[in-house]
């Protein structure tokens, strides 16, 4: 059996994958998303903190399987950066990077 690709899920086993973009100052901050499921969309909660790459997972709402289970939506989160800031967001970034304490590379 050959599946046709879906246009807002993977699958991977029992679950789906869908994956999604956000700010950093929503990875940072947290925010609400809402991402689609086969029922139609739900709105997830990205905690603060979250990484790019990270995984959420929506329990219970990826393929149904044999006794009545179903498996999960696992939702893959993207970081985007802006590829271009205006004068004042360009500020804020530099205000950002003097008062953060805050090194990837340590």
């Amino acid at each position: 059996v050959r599946l046709a690709k879906h246009p807002d899920f993977e699958i991977d086993g029992p679950n789906l994958v869908h994956e999604i973009e956000v700010a950093p100052w929503e990875a940072v901050l947290g925010t609400q998303v809402r991402v689609p499921t086969l029922e139609g969309p739900v709105s997830i909660k990205v905690p603060p903190g979250t990484q790019n790459e990270q995984r959420l997972r929506v329990r219970g709402r990826g393929l149904p399987q044999r006794g009545g289970t179903r498996g999960d939506l696992l939702v893959g989160v993207r970081v985007e950066v802006p590829k271009e800031v205006n004068e004042s967001e360009r500020s804020l970034w530099e205000q950002l990077a003097r008062e953060s304490k805050f090194n990837p590379r340590s």
